[in-house]
C-alpha cells in the first residue's frame, strides 16, 4: 500500500490514541485531532515520546484538510459535532468511522439510531462524495494500547470494495486482521455486536471480549 497520510478525529481518546500509536509505529504518518489544538499537541507529544517519532496535531478539522483518510474515533454522543467539523475538510476523502451507539446508561441494550446504523447517520452528515467506510468497533481499546497480539477480527463495512480494502490494510499496519463484510448498512450487526460483547465482559468477567470468524484464509491478514 502507498503510504497516506492519517487524521485520527478524536485521536485524545482511547480507541484514537491506540490506533495512532500502532500507525506511527507501523510507519504511517499519523495527524492527531481533538476539538482543541492543545488537547491534541498533549496526546501527540505523548504518543511520540514512548514511540520517540514526532507526530502533527491539531482541530479535528485541521488535521482532516491535511490527510488522504481520515479516522472518526469518537463517541456517540460527539459524533454529530465532530462529523460537522470535518465536513468540509472531508469531502471527496475517505472516512473510517468507529461509531458505536451506545446510550449511556444502558450500554448493554442495543440502540441503533433512526438511520438505521452509526456509518448511515454518518454518511447522511458529511458532504456528498465522501466516502465512508466503518469498522473496529468491537475491538477492546486498552487492549490496543497494549500493542501485542490481539486475537479478535475486525469487520469492515463499506459500499465500494476498494474503499474497504484500504481500511483492511490499516487494519493489517495495526496487527490486525480486516475482513470484508458488506456493504456499510451492515455495519449495524457490528454496532450492535458491541453492547453484546459488553454483556458477555460483565457477565463473565472477561477483560475485552471480541470476535473472532473462522472460515477466512490466513492469508486474509
Amino acid at each position: 500500500m502507498s503510504s497516506p497520510i492519517i487524521a485520527v478525529a478524536g485521536g485524545t481518546g482511547h480507541l484514537g490514541q491506540a490506533l495512532a500509536h500502532r500507525w506511527t509505529q507501523s510507519g504511517l504518518r499519523v495527524l492527531i485531532g481533538s476539538r482543541t489544538a492543545d488537547k491534541a499537541a498533549l496526546a501527540a507529544r505523548e504518543i511520540g515520546a514512548r514511540l520517540q517519532a514526532p507526530l502533527e496535531s491539531g482541530t479535528n478539522a485541521e488535521v482532516a484538510a491535511r490527510a488522504d483518510i481520515i479516522v472518526v474515533a469518537v463517541p456517540f454522543a460527539a459524533q454529530s459535532e465532530v462529523l460537522e467539523s470535518i465536513r468540509e475538510a472531508a469531502a471527496g476523502k475517505l472516512v473510517v468511522d468507529t461509531t458505536v451507539p451506545l446510550v449511556p446508561p444502558k450500554v448493554m441494550r442495543v440502540q441503533l439510531p433512526a438511520e438505521g446504523c452509526a456509518a448511515l447517520r454518518a454518511r447522511a452528515l458529511l458532504a456528498p462524495g465522501t466516502k465512508v467506510v466503518s469498522a473496529f468497533h468491537n475491538i477492546a481499546a486498552h487492549k490496543l494500547a497494549t500493542g501485542g497480539r490481539i486475537d479478535c477480527d475486525v469487520l469492515v463495512f463499506g459500499d465500494e470494495k476498494e474503499e474497504r480494502q484500504r481500511v483492511i490494510e490499516l487494519c493489517r499496519a495495526a496487527g490486525l486482521r480486516g475482513l470484508h463484510a458488506g456493504g456499510l448498512a451492515n455495519s449495524a450487526a457490528a454496532e450492535a455486536l458491541t453492547s453484546v460483547l459488553i454483556f458477555i465482559n460483565r457477565h463473565y468477567a472477561v477483560d475485552g471480549a471480541g470476535i473472532r470468524i473462522s472460515g477466512p484464509p490466513d492469508c486474509a491478514l
